[in-house]
């Protein structure tokens, strides 16, 4: 049933030519990040574009939308998070918004791509929820910090490799939800890995 306002953690390999067909969203923040592969994105405000690695789409399904994912690729496969996040209102106008950023710009440090309001350094996403997702590459020697606010909470989620979160080791697909706790030390592992990491309210 999800974690705060996170909702949703999908994990999932696509096969070449394979996807999910038009399904309806509503009251919905959601957010896809690939990792290998092409996404084919299509919906009824007459989008479609295709995502890929080191890009972030952000999907602010509202008083509703009719989408599909599909594969962009019959050779290749595809392997993505989707996330989806509560609002926090419902019936909003639907939108769509899609950048891509440079990948040096997650290494060895944590890169916001979606959150309530723009940065003014980096491009990112906004969404509609006092909520911001980060993603981090960390080498076997890379140390970040993420401090949490009073009365906030975190999720991070291991996408590839091996970290290191508050002493815990993580491995690819763990998922660790953070309550209580006001600093958040990540460290790469041995090989190192790529995290996302979500400060919720």
């Amino acid at each position: 049933m999800g974690f705060r306002v996170l909702r949703v953690m999908n994990n999932d390999r696509i096969a070449p030519g394979k996807g999910f067909g038009p399904h309806a969203h509503r009251d919905m923040e959601i957010l896809t990040y690939v990792l290998e592969g092409h996404l084919l994105h299509r919906d009824s405000m007459g989008e479609q574009h295709v995502v890929g690695p080191n890009e972030i789409q952000a999907m602010s399904a509202g008083s509703g939308v009719v989408h599909s994912e599909f594969n962009a690729s019959e050779t290749e496969s595809v392997f993505l998070y989707q996330i989806w996040i509560l609002p926090a209102a419902e019936d909003l106008e639907p939108s769509y918004q899609q950048i891509a950023f440079d990948p040096s710009s997650r290494r060895g440090r944590l890169r916001l791509l979606a959150g309530p309001e723009k940065d003014r350094e980096e491009a990112m996403t906004v969404i509609n929820q006092d909520a911001r997702f980060y993603a981090a590459e960390l080498g076997s020697q890379d140390m970040v910090k993420h401090n949490l606010g009073s009365e906030r909470h975190a999720w991070v989620q291991v996408a590839r490799g091996c970290v290191n979160l508050n002493g815990q080791s993580l491995s690819e697909g763990d998922g660790a939800a953070v309550s209580n706790e006001r600093e958040l030390t990540l460290k790469g592992s041995e090989g190192g890995g790529e995290v996302l990491l979500f400060d919720l309210p």
